[in-house]
């Protein structure tokens, strides 16, 4: 099932995606709901970010040829960092160029995992139990600050809309762990991968983030990103206003922004 957030005349809802329609779920996403009968054109809604995270826990060198690529000796356990929750936007919205960082603005193709229940020292035999679905990310980083200007990631990955995610949450991904995953640029392919080159797996990232921390509904774990990064590239490749972000992984909607 493809769940969707939106907002119709005012009103903020969940719904079921069917094709071009939407079905408006009752309940909650993260308990009891149902798919009701009350539909409307996809065309007719404007699509919010698929879940307004408590947390986004993200990944840091979860890929063997991006570890490589950055110069970083492959971690030997999951390397967490944070992402602010103000730096979520949704399909379509623009990621803005900061004034405080606009030259070495960079992309990151991300499968993103949505927690569905609240997961406290959950084994890895489990952990997939505790997800409600899985979404596109961009882990959008301003490289002079994560990577010169600080001592930490925080800043550099936590500009407004530095977190774009959807345009919905696939909640039937038989394995996470082999998909392929893609980002575009003006159409041309920056990244191109797959899941299976992940260090560590979904599994796994889900049961040590939560032996680490209380894992809360609706909580994002941006699982890592592939080799073809452009600060990597020689010359590098920044992101400019215009450029059009295309992230495509295998099962799940396209996520599409425009750099402002």
């Amino acid at each position: 099932m493809k769940l969707v957030r939106y907002e119709k005349n005012g009103i903020t809802s969940y719904g079921a995606l069917f094709g071009q329609t939407v079905r408006r779920v009752a309940g909650d996403i993260f308990g009891k709901f149902d798919v009701t009968d009350e539909a409307c054109a996809l065309d007719s809604v404007r699509l919010l970010a698929p879940v307004s995270p408590p947390n986004i826990l993200a990944i840091g060198l979860n890929y063997g040829r991006h570890a490589g690529e950055s110069g970083m000796k492959p971690p030997e356990r999951p390397l967490i960092f944070l992402k602010a929750t103000s730096s979520i936007a949704a399909h379509g919205d623009a990621i803005l160029l900061p004034e405080a960082a606009p030259d070495e603005v960079d992309y990151e193709a991300e499968l993103t995992c949505v927690i569905g229940k609240t997961a406290k020292n959950v084994s890895e035999e489990d952990a997939l139990g505790y997800v409600l679905g899985f979404t596109c990310g961009n882990d959008v980083s301003a490289r002079d600050c994560q990577l010169r200007q600080d001592a930490q990631w925080a800043r550099g990955k936590s500009f407004d809309t530095f977190c774009p995610i959807g345009p919905c949450i696939e909640t039937e991904v038989p394995d996470p762990d082999n998909l392929k995953i893609r980002s575009l640029v003006n159409g041309t392919v920056m990244q191109s991968s797959n899941t299976q080159d992940m260090i560590f797996s979904v599994r796994k990232l889900v049961s040590y983030c939560s032996k680490n921390m209380t894992l809360l509904p609706g909580t994002l774990i941006m699982t890592g990103t592939p080799d073809g990064v452009g600060f990597a590239r020689t010359p590098p490749v920044f992101l400019r206003a215009g450029d059009v972000v295309e992230i495509e992984i295998e099962g799940l909607d396209t996520l599409r922004n425009t750099v402002k």
